[in-house]
């Protein structure tokens, strides 16, 4: 689909796994301060429910097949920002996998199996993607990238025993964030004589099939920080580590 003139003078966001949770927040977020919106799924039935949503609430907004475990759907949505809109304004790498539990001991009992799996979507989807887009990103007035992390992803507070994430030793998990981090750091270095911004952020421990039903925060509002990452000014920050509140420790 060709989109008007007047359509291509927004500024366009792309989020994955934008139909639920944390990313359908962001969504709604940036849809409120005048943003197109794509959402990336792995299956576009699945983003006919938030689609309605969106466009109930006056945003323009249209879905891309996304899969981090299919490497040809990168190129897939390459393909359409370069037909579609020529340019990528921001790009927020939402979509992460949790395959094992906060307690126990999966540093040393944990399935190699999930290790791979949780890497797979968690840090090498994520960097294959990024680079695949960055061109469309490069031709935005002022790209903004935005790596959803966690704060399990913090090496220094997991090294604290008195921290409040101490505890939390997913491995797979927490080691994919981390390097994610890791990725965070070097890509800003490689952007910073470009007017692009990229940042990790933490959204905090949703109520979301990730998070789960007993985590303290609500996902109404949960993408907020996501969405202020996305839309900081010149002046803002780059290659940093955040929650809503303020910087984290890598």
């Amino acid at each position: 689909m060709t989109m008007s003139t007047q359509q291509q003078n927004k500024k366009v966001a792309f989020i994955t796994g934008g139909n639920r949770g944390i990313g359908l927040d962001t969504a709604k977020a940036l849809g409120a301060k005048g943003y197109a919106l794509v959402l990336g799924v792995r299956d576009l039935d699945k983003a006919t429910d938030a689609l309605n949503v969106l466009r109930g609430a006056d945003f323009q907004a249209e879905a891309v097949v996304y899969d981090a475990a299919d490497k040809g759907t990168d190129a897939a949505v390459a393909a359409y920002f370069e037909k579609t809109w020529g340019r990528l304004d921001v790009l927020v790498n939402n979509a992460g996998v949790l395959l094992e539990g906060l307690g126990g001991n999966s540093t040393v009992d944990g399935s190699d199996d999930d290790l791979e799996a949780t890497f797979a979507v968690n840090f090498f989807a994520v960097t294959r993607l990024t680079r695949a887009l960055l061109p469309l990103v490069k031709k935005a007035e002022a790209g903004r990238i935005v790596n959803v992390s966690s704060i399990l992803g913090s090496l220094t507070l997991h090294a604290d025993p008195k921290s409040p994430i101490a505890g939390s030793k997913a491995f797979a998990y927490n080691a994919s964030k981390a390097a994610l981090n890791a990725f965070t750091i070097h890509l800003a270095d490689a952007l910073k004589d470009t007017p692009i911004k990229v940042n990790a952020i933490h959204p905090g421990w949703v109520q979301t099939p990730l998070g789960g039903a007993g985590a303290p925060e609500p996902v109404d509002g949960s993408g907020r920080a996501s969405a202020k990452l996305a839309t900081v000014g010149a002046d803002g920050p780059h290659g940093g580590f955040f929650t809503a509140d303020g910087p984290l420790p890598w």
